[in-house]
C-alpha cells in the first residue's frame, strides 16, 4: 500500500459545463416541484431521504441545512431514515417518499409499479413528475459528490 496522499478529481471542476448541465437540470427539477404546488420543505424532505440512501455525507450535509432554513423540524429529519414507521409526515409525504426510494433503489417492478400508482393517485401527474425529477436529480448530485469525493466543511 503506498504512503501517497490520495487526490480526488472533482467533477464539477474537471467538467464544468457538464456540472452547469446538471445545475440546469436540477433548476428545472426545482421549477417543475414549485410549479406542482411543492414547498421547499417538501423538495428538502425528498433530498435528504434519497441523500440518505446513498450515504452521500456532503448532500445530506447541504440538504440538512437547506431542510432546516425551509421550516423542517429536528425531529422530523431525525426520524426520516424510518419515515414508515411513524406518524409525523402526512400522506403526500409518504407517497413521495415511497417514489423517491423507488426510483433510488429500483426495486423489483411490480414493488416500482405499486409506489409509482399510489403517489400518482395522491399525487396526481403533475407534482408525481416533479417528485420523481426531483429524486432523479438527487440521485445525480448525490453520485457526482461521492465521486468527487466532495468533503464536509
Amino acid at each position: 500500500m503506498s504512503a501517497t496522499p490520495r487526490r480526488h478529481v472533482f467533477l464539477d471542476k474537471a467538467r464544468p459545463e457538464a456540472y452547469k448541465a446538471a445545475l440546469a437540470l436540477s433548476e428545472q427539477a426545482g421549477a417543475a416541484a414549485e410549479a406542482a404546488g411543492l414547498d421547499r420543505r417538501f423538495v428538502e424532505l425528498i433530498n435528504l431521504r434519497v441523500s440518505q440512501i446513498n450515504g452521500c455525507a456532503y448532500c445530506l450535509d447541504l440538504h440538512h441545512r437547506n431542510a432546516i432554513e425551509a421550516g423542517e423540524s429536528e425531529r422530523r429529519i431525525a426520524v426520516l431514515d424510518a419515515w414508515s414507521e411513524t406518524g409525523l409526515f402526512d400522506e403526500r409525504e409518504r407517497v413521495a417518499l415511497a417514489l423517491a426510494e423507488s426510483i433510488t433503489r429500483l426495486p423489483e417492478p411490480e414493488e416500482r409499479l405499486y409506489a409509482e400508482d399510489m403517489a400518482r393517485a395522491v399525487l396526481g401527474d403533475e407534482a408525481y413528475s416533479a417528485v420523481a425529477w426531483v429524486a432523479i436529480t438527487m440521485n445525480a448530485f448525490n453520485r457526482i459528490s461521492i465521486t468527487s469525493h466532495h468533503p464536509v466543511r
